[in-house]
């Protein structure tokens, strides 16, 4: 017997069989059960989600010898024969190579006839969003008013093309896309019974690359049995899909935090050398971000057994928040640009050099504390310590720099948060209810000026990419709230001696750093533990409190 595709072979024959569309089952089950059968049914939703599988279980419950039932017992004739698809009475029909009047005037023309072995003669139409206008108009009045013994099922990826006249005559099923779990969960229990051994790695790999698809996953499972001669292996399924790793990523990363161009150019070569996808290496790049981010915010959103889950976290530790959303945006507005570019390589190249370019690098960006971290995580290091014993250091204050300038509204009403004649910046910056790029803009800046109904700031040129519209807009809409009158706003980039939020908040965060790291450099169990297993401290694991 010829071998038969895993699509074809695992392909759901009763509703219990069917996973992802639970929704849906449920109530054409009670439909089923209760005997309240219309006569037109919609699934719609994209490909390989169960749409014509779901139409041929619906109508063997019609047809099942043992009577209209939920349950078709897929052993009389009639379930056979729908599963063999040759069924006399079940017409599939392809309304992509039928979308004349003609075509479907003849199929209407039959369905007065009564059907010839089943109690109904059931029409499967699929990518019925194909049919022209005259055919549509052609089948309404027999789709509203059929006889007794027809059944349509209808079925298409796209329901707006779909004249409202059609979609009013027909009850309407949506099928979701395949979570990613649910595919590799069905990939693994068809492995079991195949008997093939598969990596959990390889099978994460194979349903995220299906796109929601089971039938793209199952086709996927085939090629990769054969590519690993009746293995699934996560390496294997890597170089078969052209799917970037992990390690190249964490590499690319690596020589951005320590500021290494060159270095972030050869891991490019490399990728090239191995024909890896540039779309998709942006594409992981920006679901790594994500990732970080949520590690970040959310840590406890990281599952325990995530595989990659010590990496995040490490990453996590190294980066900046506000710039991990700076970066998630190059790399999202990269991917889009990559058809633009003289080839994707170039794209990808120019991406990672943006990335490099806009990153912070100095005390005051978010940089210091990723460059040292990144500085302190490169130290070869024996082992990790579970410190025990640490003191918490005492909350640190944030320094406001003497020289910085003082806010003197003279004009300003008396009100809740107006600020006072020995106001400054930072003072003025922490009453303002500021968020995102605004925050950030107003963050880096120092003042230079402020007179009745006007404000001048100055803007360091190396961040200049937070200039954008939108954020001066918002801060000269808050601070003429602030001080309830109409306030100008201008910015200057250019270096200034003042000391900005930014900086004061960076300064901040490494001195409380630096007192922890002393703290626990001062314990008595951990220098125990440093001499008696010649132990290196990893700086980068301590979190001050």
């Amino acid at each position: 017997m010829s071998y038969q595709v895993l699509a074809r072979k695992w392909r759901p024959r009763t509703f219990a069989s069917l996973v992802g569309q639970e929704h849906v089952v449920r109530a054409l089950e009670h439909a089923l059960t209760a005997q309240r059968l219309h006569h037109a049914y919609l699934f719609t939703g994209t490909r390989g989600v169960g749409k014509t599988t779901l139409a041929r279980i619906l109508a063997k419950a019609l047809n099942c010898e043992t009577g209209v039932t939920a349950a078709p017992c897929g052993v009389c004739s009639a379930c056979q024969e729908i599963d063999a698809g040759r069924f006399v009475d079940l017409l599939e029909v392809d309304a992509a190579t039928n979308t004349r009047v003609d075509e479907m005037r003849q199929l209407l023309e039959n369905a007065v006839y009564a059907p010839t072995r089943g109690r109904f003669k059931v029409y499967v139409i699929d990518e019925v969003h194909m049919l022209s206008n005259s055919a549509f108009n052609a089948m309404l009045k027999t789709l509203e008013e059929p006889p007794e013994h027809v059944k349509f099922i209808l079925a298409t990826t796209d329901p707006q093309k779909i004249p409202v006249t059609v979609l009013s005559r027909c009850l309407q099923f949506n099928l979701k896309q395949m979570t990613q779990p649910l595919i590799a969960n069905h990939l693994r229990q068809i492995l079991e019974v195949e008997a093939i051994s598969a990596e959990a790695g390889a099978l994460q790999l194979l349903a995220r690359s299906a796109s929601g698809s089971m039938r793209d996953a199952l086709s996927l499972l085939d090629q990769a049995i054969a590519h690993g001669s009746g293995r699934v292996e996560e390496a294997l399924v890597r170089q078969m899909l052209g799917a970037v790793d992990l390690d190249h990523l964490c590499s690319i990363l690596d020589a951005l935090l320590a500021g290494n161009a060159a270095a972030m150019l050869q891991v490019v070569d490399d990728m090239a050398a191995r024909s890896l996808s540039f779309d998709a290496a942006l594409q992981e790049l920006a679901a790594l971000f994500t990732r970080v981010q949520i590690a970040q915010l959310a840590p406890q959103a990281i599952a325990d057994d995530l595989p990659e889950r010590v990496q995040l976290l490490d990453i996590a530790a190294r980066l900046d928040a506000e710039y991990v959303q700076l970066a998630y945006q190059i790399a999202v507005h990269g991917r889009h640009e990559l058809p633009l570019a003289p080839d994707e390589q170039a794209g990808f190249v120019m991406t990672l050099l943006r990335l490099h370019a806009f990153r912070p690098e100095s005390e005051e960006g978010a940089g210091g504390r990723a460059l040292a971290a990144a500085s302190s995580a490169s130290r070869p290091s024996t082992k990790s310590l579970p410190l025990a014993g640490a003191t918490k250091p005492p909350p640190a204050r944030a320094e406001v720099s003497p020289a910085a300038p003082r806010l003197a509204p003279a004009s300003a009403p008396t009100r809740a948060g107006s600020a006072s004649p020995d106001t400054d910046w930072h003072e003025l910056l922490a009453a303002l209810k500021l968020s995102g790029m605004a925050r950030e803009l107003a963050q880096h800046c120092g003042l230079r000026e402020l007179a009745a109904g006007r404000i001048a700031l100055q803007l360091a040129p190396r961040h200049r990419h937070l200039l954008m519209k939108a954020a001066q807009d918002r801060l000269q809409q808050t601070l003429a709230e602030h001080f309830a009158r109409p306030m100008q706003l201008s910015i200057a980039v250019e270096e200034g001696s003042g000391d900005t939020p930014a900086a004061a908040a960076q300064r901040d965060r490494q001195e409380r750093m630096d007192r922890a790291i002393a703290s626990v450099e001062q314990d008595g169990f951990v220098r125990e533990i440093i001499e008696m297993f010649d132990a290196t401290l990893i700086e980068t694991s301590i979190k001050p409190v």
